[in-house]
C-alpha cells in the first residue's frame, strides 16, 4: 500500500462528500423556505451513512442541522 496515495485518496472523497452534501442541504433547505414548507429557525436531525462494501465498513454518523 502506498500511504500517499492512500491518504489523497481519502482526502479528495471527503471533500467532494463534504462539498457536494452542503451543496445539497442548502438547496433543500432554499427550497423549503422558498415554498413557505418551513420558517427557516428549525432543526432538523441527519444522518449520513459510510458505507465501503469491500471492507465490510458500514458507518453511520448522526447529528443535527440548525437553521438559527
Amino acid at each position: 500500500m502506498n500511504d500517499d496515495t492512500f491518504n489523497l485518496s481519502v482526502r479528495k472523497f471527503l471533500k467532494m462528500v463534504g462539498v457536494s452534501s452542503q451543496r445539497e442541504i442548502e438547496h433543500a433547505v432554499a427550497r423549503a423556505i422558498a415554498s413557505n414548507a418551513i420558517a427557516g429557525n428549525e432543526f432538523f436531525p441527519a444522518k449520513i451513512t459510510l458505507e465501503i462494501p469491500g471492507l465490510k465498513l458500514k458507518v453511520d454518523f448522526e447529528d443535527e442541522i440548525r437553521l438559527e
